[in-house]
């Protein structure tokens, strides 16, 4: 299918499709993982190359690391596959515990610390892309492009994104960058609808009335504009339409899905992709299958029609 490119695209070659590994490493427990744990993964990750997927997710908080360190497994045990992927990670939320609360930290001391850990466990000397994980409402911009060049220089970062970020604080960020921001992970699927909602909505009362207000306005628009990669964490909506009878949004997912030969899932993910964002959805499942089958959202065309029923349906209310 043909699909807009952000204009930084030529700095990560990577196709339309992104594997996220939350899903891998076991449980959310300290213990090590185990031999089950690879063999899963490696299940998933094969299923995830098969459709052509070559750029995969991470954050260093996954499985309290153990995502990252069941993934570096399986880099130490085929010697060739670094070669075929991307690798991403993200930083910058940290947990609670007896003395602090959970919060989120860009300092440049946790951010550089941070990075280090997330190459001990990937067993690897480098990431393509660190994205900060969520806004730190101390960060200051001129800090993290310090920590991000000294970790560019040093060789173990090659790329910065951000994730749930909005336009504003992209901009602000990116004003201490001397490098452009190459990508911002979103919430986005025909359950979480923020980003592309505001935009269609913006003069009108409903953009007050809609969830997420108008804080997400000009975010894709920005994105468009200066070449930021959007990608769409949550795109399959916690299987919320997978039962056609569950609401009349999923029946409309079941019925194009029907004319199209393909999978309530794969219809999901072409609907992000039609949007000229030209968004990259991350798929999060440990299902080999299930993988697999969302390779056909690459080969769907949906029409412009086609989109709006699904938008439509999505909102439960119709357009101003």
């Amino acid at each position: 299918m043909t699909r807009a490119l952000p204009l930084n695209a030529h700095l990560i070659d990577v196709g339309p499709l992104i594997y996220g590994c939350m899903p891998l490493g076991g449980d959310w427990g300290d213990g090590p993982i185990t031999e089950g744990d690879v063999a899963q993964a490696h299940e998933a990750v094969e299923a995830a190359l098969d459709i052509g997927i070559k750029l995969f997710d991470h954050a260093d908080i996954y499985r309290r690391g153990k995502s990252e360190a069941v993934f570096g497994e399986l880099l130490k045990r085929d010697a060739g596959l670094r070669g075929r992927i991307r690798l991403q990670s993200k930083c910058g939320i940290r947990f609670g515990d007896d003395a602090n609360p959970g919060r989120y930290d860009l300092s440049a001391d946790y951010i550089e610390h941070s990075v280090d850990g997330i190459l001990k466990r990937l067993a690897v000397e480098r990431i393509d892309i660190l994205l900060l994980h969520r806004p730190d409402a101390l960060m200051e911009p001129a800090e993290v492009a310090r920590a991000f060049g000294r970790l560019k220089h040093a060789g173990k970062v090659a790329h910065l994104g951000v994730s749930n970020m909005h336009a504003g604080q992209m901009r602000w960020l990116q004003t201490a960058l001397s490098e452009p921001i190459v990508a911002n992970q979103l919430e986005l699927s025909l359950a979480k609808l923020d980003a592309i909602d505001v935009g269609t909505t913006f003069n009108d009362p409903q953009a007050a009335t809609r969830p997420g207000g108008v804080a997400w306005a000009g975010t894709l628009e920005y994105a468009q504009q200066h070449g930021v990669q959007i990608q769409a964490w949550g795109s399959l909506a916690q299987g919320r339409f997978n039962d056609p009878t569950a609401s009349a949004a999923a029946a409309v997912v079941h019925q194009i899905a029907e004319t199209h030969r393909t999978t309530a899932n794969a219809v999901q993910l072409a609907w992000l992709l039609r949007h000229p964002a030209g968004i990259q959805p991350v798929i999060g499942s440990g299902n080999a299958q299930r993988i697999r089958a969302c390779g056909d959202a690459t080969k769907i065309q949906l029409s412009r029609d086609e989109w709006y029923r699904l938008y439509v349906a999505a909102r439960g209310q119709a357009l101003p």
